[in-house]
């Protein structure tokens, strides 16, 4: 079953957020991720408006997800993040298809 990875961003360092996006990329890619939403703009229509951006990556499992988040190749894009973002990341269960 997919799962997915949301990801609530504020940049703070445009050179650094480069750099992890990179590397992060290229980790997802590994982990069998594949990115649905990339750094898109939110279009609030219920709750308090925010000015970050979103990212949503869709993977085969939660499973996978664990696996990439703990992986030596997104290790190497945390090196960047403190510097690079804020954000709020939220792991979440996808559905079956309904028919």
């Amino acid at each position: 079953m997919p799962a997915y990875v949301i990801s609530e961003v504020q940049i703070l360092d445009e050179e650094a957020a480069s750099q992890y996006r990179l590397l992060a990329a290229a980790s997802i890619a590994r982990y069998g991720g594949r990115y649905l939403s990339r750094a898109a703009e939110a279009h609030v229509v219920e709750g308090e408006p925010t000015a970050r951006r979103f990212v949503i990556v869709e993977f085969p499992s939660m499973e996978r997800i664990q696996e990439w988040y703990r992986s030596g190749e997104y290790a190497d894009a945390l090196k960047f993040r403190d510097r690079a973002l804020t954000r709020r990341l939220i792991f979440v269960d996808g559905t079956e298809p309904t028919r």
